[in-house]
Order: C-alpha cells, then structure tokens, then sequence
C-alpha cells in the first residue's frame, strides 16, 4: 500500500506574461489503503494533482513523496521505474491500443516491468475479477464503454502496484455502469489494500470514497472524511 504526502506542492505555466497557478501550495497527507475522492470545478488543480502523484508531470516547487521515498529528487529514468512498478494510472478516455484484444492491452504494462513471471495468469486472474474473461479476445472497438473502463481497470493493477489513480472513471458511462465500476473499486481497496485516489465530477462516486479533498484554484478548500455506504 502507498502512502503518499504533499508538501507545499506546486505546477505553475506561464502562459506570455501570465503566470497560471494550477496547483499553489498544497500539502497534505493520503495514508496506506484509503479511498480518496478529488473533486471540484474545472480548473480547480484537480487533474494537475492527479498527474503529479502518478508522476506523470514534475512539479515547479515542493515536495512529494510517495512510500518514503521523495520522488522530487528523482532522475527521469527512475522516475520511469518508479511510475511502473508502484502506481497504476486509469485515463480518462481508457487509452487501451485498437489494434490489441483485451488480455494483450492487460498484460502491456508488462513490457515495461522487471516482473514479467506469471503475467499472463496474472492478467486472466484480473480479467475474472472484472468479469471480463468472456472477452478476452475481443478488440477495444468491440467493447462497451464499461467493459473498456473495466479492462483499464485491469490493466492497471497487472504490476500490483500499492497506488491507483483514477481521472473521472464514470464521466463515460451510465449510472447503472457507474456503480458497477464504484462497487469494483471498493472490492479493490478492500481486497487488495491498495490506495485509491479519484479525480471526479461525480457526487456518486465521492460519495463511496472514504475521503473528499476539494480543490478551488490550486488550493485546498475542503479535506472532509465521510461515511462511505457499501455498494454490492
């Protein structure tokens, strides 16, 4: 499990002579094993967090650090291991390759682990807990949008990571679809005691997390715990 803490976190662009302030100044700690939900408006930093905790971006000023480790002091290449083998990353639009089925979109962060014993009965024992194995040879294109979220789903968790980050993962979906998934991510957390933070528009969905951080122009507004109601 990961536990992740921000201090006095920054990414800020210039933009001409405008200096834009996506995340000014956050701090705050997400313990091993809790579900968080990220929300606010567009523009409130919300993605821009989500991106600096899966290292995805470097931050302009302060510190983060993830599992003791301060990842601001990192090179690109470790970096890189850091992203593979610890934090699973589920895209707002799946980001699954059209031209690979689904077992083969599963196993793909492989290519890039150090551990690549028993990915495939890795992945089939993935695909079973998604409820996917009837489709395990079926493309992206023949997929609903669900079962494409649930295969990213999948996909992110291959490399047992102890962090799973999540933008806007029902923001593509019906409601009935959408509790399917929320209900898989707290079987997830649950299971697996993996870290769970989600950037989401939905009240849903932050509604079944443990914890809703809000944002509002780069800062934190709000850091509330809440009474997560199970969903079967």
């Amino acid at each position: 499990m990961a536990n992740v803490r921000l201090e006095e976190l920054r990414k800020h662009y210039k933009r001409g002579s405008e200096i834009i302030r996506a995340l000014d100044g956050v701090t705050l700690d997400i313990d091993k094993g809790e579900f968080v939900a990220v929300v606010g408006r567009s523009g409130s930093g919300k993605t821009t967090m989500l991106d600096l905790i899966g290292l995805l971006l470097r931050p302009t000023s302060g510190r983060l650090i993830i599992d003791d480790i301060d990842t601001t002091k990192l090179g690109d290449r470790d970096l890189a291991h850091m992203r593979a083998e610890r934090v699973g990353f589920v895209f707002q639009e799946y980001n699954l390759l059209a031209g690979l089925n689904v077992l083969e979109n599963v196993m793909l962060p492989l290519r890039y682990s150090k551990n690549k014993v028993g990915g495939r009965e890795r992945a089939l024992e993935l695909l079973e807990r998604v409820d996917l194995t009837d489709r395990i040879k079926h493309r992206p294109a023949e997929l609903s949008g669900g079962q494409q979220q649930r295969v990213a789903i999948a996909r992110s968790m291959i490399n047992r990571p102890s962090l799973i980050l999540l933008d806007e993962p029902t923001g593509a979906v019906d409601t009935e679809t959408a509790e399917q998934l929320v209900a898989l991510l707290n079987r997830l957390n649950r299971e697996d005691q993996v870290t769970i933070v989600v950037v989401t528009h939905d009240l849903d969905v932050a509604g079944q997390a443990r914890r809703n951080i809000r944002l509002k122009d780069g800062k934190v507004l709000a850091d509330e715990r809440v009474e997560a109601v199970s969903v079967a």
